[in-house]
């Protein structure tokens, strides 16, 4: 093949994070695609058990791999890092417990190649879920039977109704949609907010069939709850991202703004649904908005035909009497 006919570099940004045990599998997979021109970013942030060193023992094996190294600052930070030193035409993340199948950037490559006629900057491709005892999960995303291009707004619509992927390890993206923006640091939730961002500077998400990224689920990567007392950031972040949204559809989606209202309702229930009684009080800022939200939304959503009656009777309750309902619900359901 000559210069001419080689195809483009993809970068394959990977953050790295106190991982020793998993790292390898991951790594290799990536260098086992293909998909052979590629470049390896291991992004070590800041990891305490020797994960950095072995990153740079993994990149001797292959030429492709480039180390960084930097203090802590969080997968997104990481990622940027990642972002601001890539060369490749276009760019995908791995998460560095994760792993994938041999053809997966041959195979969104293509589906690139396939979507630029109709604007399409994004591809992707389903991934599965296994359990430290090998156990697979339930699949989160339903993948289509053949390649679908899906339109910014319906991919929007499907990711506002839960049933979309956000996640960015799935994807392979024009690396010219980061130019003006990364993914937001210090917050959670990330590739959901970038992911909606990009979709106004893309025509849409070429989606394909099959499942080749592959979620390996660690129980302590993933546990919100440390004691009964703790509570992630994941579910105000969420709330934030759902309004967020919500100014979206009116400026740019008129037409899916009670989907975005749904949306809006079931993250804020969520929320409610998840934070410590101890910590719903008035003083607690955002605990206040929320609840304050439900009041003044009451209504809209009991004519919002995107929810359901289960959701509206549990949105008037929360609206009326959170706390109450969350000692009800505590004994009814036993969470802490």
């Amino acid at each position: 093949m000559t210069a001419k006919q080689e195809k483009p570099l993809i970068s394959i940004i990977v953050p790295v994070y106190n991982i020793m045990e998993y790292l390898p599998r991951c790594v290799k997979s990536v260098c086992a695609q293909t998909y052979t021109n590629l470049e390896i970013l291991l992004v070590d942030d800041g990891s305490t058990d020797g994960t950095g060193r072995l990153c740079d023992e993994l990149a001797l094996e292959d030429e492709r791999i480039r180390v960084f190294h930097r203090e802590n600052g969080g997968s997104s930070a990481a990622r940027n890092l990642g972002l601001a030193n890539a060369i490749g035409r276009y760019v995908g993340f791995v998460d560095s417990d994760d792993y994938i199948s041999p053809d997966m950037y041959e195979r969104l490559y293509e589906g690139i190649l396939a979507g630029q006629p109709q604007g399409v900057k994004i591809a992707q491709i389903g991934r599965d879920e296994t359990d430290e005892q090998g156990k697979r999960l339930s699949d989160i995303c339903e993948v289509p039977e053949r390649d679908q291009i899906i339109g910014s707004e319906e991919f929007l619509k499907e990711l506002l109704m839960h049933r979309g992927d956000c996640s960015f390890c799935t994807k392979l993206v024009d690396r010219e949609l980061f130019k003006e923006m990364n993914f937001p640091e210090g917050v959670l939730n990330e590739d959901f907010h970038l992911l909606v961002r990009m979709l106004e500077h893309t025509k849409g998400i070429i989606s394909l069939p099959g499942r080749a990224y592959h979620v390996f689920y660690r129980i302590g990567s993933n546990s919100r709850k440390a004691d009964k007392e703790s509570f992630s950031r994941v579910y105000g972040d969420c709330v934030d991202n759902a309004d967020m949204v919500a100014e979206l559809t009116k400026r740019r989606y008129p037409g899916l703004c009670s989907v975005a209202l749904r949306f809006g309702v079931f993250q804020r229930l969520e929320y409610l649904l998840h934070i410590p009684i101890s910590q719903m009080r008035s003083e607690n800022g955002q605990y206040a908005d929320i609840v304050r939200w439900m009041r003044k939304n009451t209504v809209r959503a009991l004519f919002n035909r995107q929810l359901t009656v289960k959701n509206k009777i549990y949105m008037v309750l929360f609206a009326l009497a959170p706390r109450g309902i969350r000692v009800l619900h505590k004994k009814i359901k036993n969470i802490p």
